[in-house]
């Protein structure tokens, strides 16, 4: 199923995940929107495309997510897809990990798809239509060592996620909430330049390529379905923690060797 509608707004559109979306969706018709604090990197998405708009935009400031919903909708037309994309990913062990870096970890992963909730779904909920894309992670739902603070990150994007799907899913807004495993995007450097767990070793060479992260939540919502796991054996890993979380932890200490 290609994207068929007019407006996408995509958070985290500087690199990535978010320029892959942007460029996916442009070239089948559509106005995108992408938002960042990485101006240079938003020019290169942009890069041979008329329909690529920047913003510079610190996610974590509701005033300035606002105030861009506000002018995308005003110069580009109502909004019929976001896709939430902004993340940072830096790992260590929780009681090494600067608290200043936990915080900022927390305020752009999960407050700042707050932000963009706030800012864009009420007026997708008012119209009867859309397609809201979260990007949680499967280390929201599976737990690893030295990733503690990124997995609370994203473990409250998928619960926030889900319960405003719940409370709003009469609407005429498509909900998904997309669990990959790892994606060969720059935000994997982030980990590997602060502490790379042997969880991560192991899947080295086995990255997703964003554009099937794409393709494949594309076929979801076509099917108007929620939880999209993309990847071989992903919903697998779903499956075991929430009926063998022992299992999973004594897996990953062996692994870790402590």
């Amino acid at each position: 199923m290609a994207y068929s509608g007019k407006v996408a707004v995509i958070t985290g559109g500087g690199s990535g995940m978010g320029r892959v979306a942007a460029q996916t969706f442009a070239k089948q018709g559509a106005k995108v929107a992408i938002l960042d604090v990485n101006e240079a990197g938003m020019q290169e998405t942009a890069q041979g495309f008329e329909n690529i708009y920047h913003y510079v935009v610190d996610i974590t400031q509701f005033e300035q997510v606002d105030n861009a919903v506000k002018l995308i909708e005003q110069s580009l037309g109502p909004i019929d897809r976001v896709y939430n994309c902004a993340a940072i990913m830096p790992f260590g062990k929780i009681l090494e990990q600067d608290v200043a870096v936990i915080h900022k970890l927390m305020d752009i992963n999960f407050g700042g798809f707050v932000n963009i909730t706030k800012a864009a779904l009420p007026g997708m909920v008012a119209r009867g239509k859309g397609d809201f894309v979260s990007f949680a992670s499967m280390a929201g739902i599976t737990p690893g060592l030295l990733m503690g603070s990124y997995n609370a990150t994203k473990a409250a994007v998928a619960m926030f996620t889900e319960v405003v799907y719940h409370e709003n899913r009469d609407s005429g807004v498509n909900f998904a909430c997309v669990c990959p495993p790892p994606v060969a995007t720059p935000l994997l450097n982030q980990g590997k330049e602060t502490a790379w767990p042997k969880l991560m070793v192991q899947q080295e060479g086995k990255e997703l390529s964003p554009q099937q992260v794409i393709d494949e939540v594309e076929t979801a919502l076509g099917k108007n379905q929620f939880w999209v796991f993309p990847g071989k054996g992903t919903k697998m890993g779903y499956i075991m923690r929430r009926i063998s979380p022992n299992y999973i932890w004594n897996y990953v200490h062996k692994l870790e060797g402590w």
